[in-house]
């Protein structure tokens, strides 16, 4: 079953605040947390990222998560 948008966004809220501001973490670890099967889930999880309220950055740099290349790294505001 593929999860909802809300699903998705609960968990990329859920694993920001539990790193905290300054902390980091990879987008696969969400779609890893909604399901076993996770690697289909990573354009959903990108695209749900650029909706909520996290930073998206790739080699300490903000980036869009719609349209940056390679892996990037999600995190609260500072």
């Amino acid at each position: 079953m593929t999860p909802s948008d809300k699903e998705i966004a609960d968990v990329l809220l859920d694993l920001a605040h539990q790193r905290g501001v300054g902390k980091t973490f990879c987008p696969s670890e969400a779609a890893r947390r909604l399901s076993d099967n996770w690697r289909p889930l990573m354009p959903a999880v990108r695209r749900v990222a650029a909706d909520v309220a996290l930073r998206a950055t790739q080699k300490g740099k903000t980036v869009d998560p719609l349209t940056a290349k390679g892996p990037i790294r999600l995190g609260l505001p500072e």
